[in-house]
């Protein structure tokens, strides 16, 4: 799997050009100052830095990604579930569910996830 490793900053920021892309950069830096507090400078700073990695391009001022949130987020959780609870989910879930309750759906639709990843 591919290194879709954000910081939290920069996962923000990803966020913002997801949920509106294509976007404009211009627009883009107004959007980051009212959001994240940002200056101009900032904004262009973590634009650069994420052309450089390949997860973000900005091509006449029009900005978009080239990875998806869905990859980032399946990225960070492998690296969650490995570092944090040696690779196993069961593991994982115990930690994540304790004292916690899930509805009847939730818990329908992790039976189905699980089933389906046992095809």
């Amino acid at each position: 799997m591919e290194n879709y490793k954000l910081f939290d900053a920069e996962y923000k920021f990803a966020c913002i050009v997801w949920e509106r892309e294509p976007i404009n950069s211009t627009e883009l830096v107004k959007l980051c100052a009212k959001e994240l507090g940002w200056k101009k400078s900032t904004t262009y700073t973590v634009l650069k830095k994420l052309c450089e990695r390949n997860v973000l391009q900005n091509v006449d001022a029009m900005v978009t990604s080239l990875v998806k949130k869905e990859d980032v987020q399946k990225y960070e959780s492998n690296t969650i579930v490995e570092k944090t609870f040696d690779g196993s989910l069961p593991k994982f879930l115990t930690a994540f569910l304790d004292n916690r309750k899930i509805t009847s759906e939730e818990a329908n639709e992790l039976r189905q996830i699980i089933e389906e990843a046992t095809k």
